[in-house]
C-alpha cells in the first residue's frame, strides 16, 4: 500500500519485508527542479535546515558523521552519488538501542517531472518489530525537506511521529 490515510492523515510510505528485513519506501513529489532538491540533500549548509548538521567527506568512497534532529549522531558512508539522479548513502547508529540494525542503507532517487521532482527514498534492512517506527521516522524526514523546499520551518517531529505511528502500525501488522 502506497498512500493510506487514517482519521485524515496522509501516508506517503509503504512498508515492505524483503529476506526477512523491512524496508520503508517514501515517495512525495516537490514543487521545485531536480537541481534544487538534489542541491537540499546533499549540501551541508540545506541539510542543516531540515534534517541534521552534517560534516565530513560526501564523495563517493566518503565517510560524514550526522547529527540528526530528533534521532541522535549518526555516523554513514557515501556508497554511491549519481549527481541529481541517485544517493546511496549507509548509516550507523553510534548507539544503537537492542533491536537496530547495524547499518542500514539508504537510497534516495530523483526524477523530473515537468517543473516539479518525484524523490523515491527506500531504507532497508529494518527489524520487523520496529518498521513501523521507521515508516513514521521517515516520513517525519521528508515532510520536514518539504517544508524546507517550501520555504517552511521544520515541524514538530515528536508529534508528527505520534499521528503517522498508528496508521504505520495498520500497514505494518500485514508484513511478515
Amino acid at each position: 500500500m502506497t498512500s493510506s490515510s487514517r482519521q485524515g492523515v496522509h501516508i506517503l510510505g509503504s512498508l515492505r519485508s524483503t529476506d526477512g528485513l523491512g524496508v520503508v519506501r517514501m515517495e512525495d513529489r516537490f514543487a521545485t527542479d531536480v537541481g534544487d532538491l538534489w542541491s537540499a540533500l546533499t549540501d551541508p549548509r540545506r541539510l542543516a535546515c531540515w534534517y541534521g548538521e552534517v560534516e565530513g567527506d560526501l564523495r563517493p568512497g566518503g565517510e560524514f558523521r550526522a547529527q540528526v534532529y530528533d534521532s541522535g549522531l549518526r555516523l554513514g558512508r557515501v556508497e554511491a552519488c549519481e549527481p541529481s539522479r541517485r544517493l546511496l548513502v549507509t548509516l550507523r547508529d553510534a548507539n544503537p538501542r537492542p533491536g537496530q540494525p547495524a547499518e542500514t542503507p539508504i537510497e534516495v532517487e530523483l526524477t523530473a517531472d515537468g517543473g516539479k521532482t518525484v524523490l523515491i527514498a527506500e531504507v532497508r534492512g529494518l527489524p520487523l518489530p520496529l518498521l513501523a517506527a521507521y515508516g513514521a521516522g521517515v516520513q517525519t524526514h521528508v515532510e520536514d525537506l518539504a517544508a524546507h523546499i517550501a520555504g517552511q520551518e521544520r515541524g514538530d517531529a515528536d508529534a508528527r511521529f505520534d499521528e503517522l505511528f498508528p496508521t504505520y502500525q495498520d500497514l505494518a501488522a500485514n508484513i511478515g
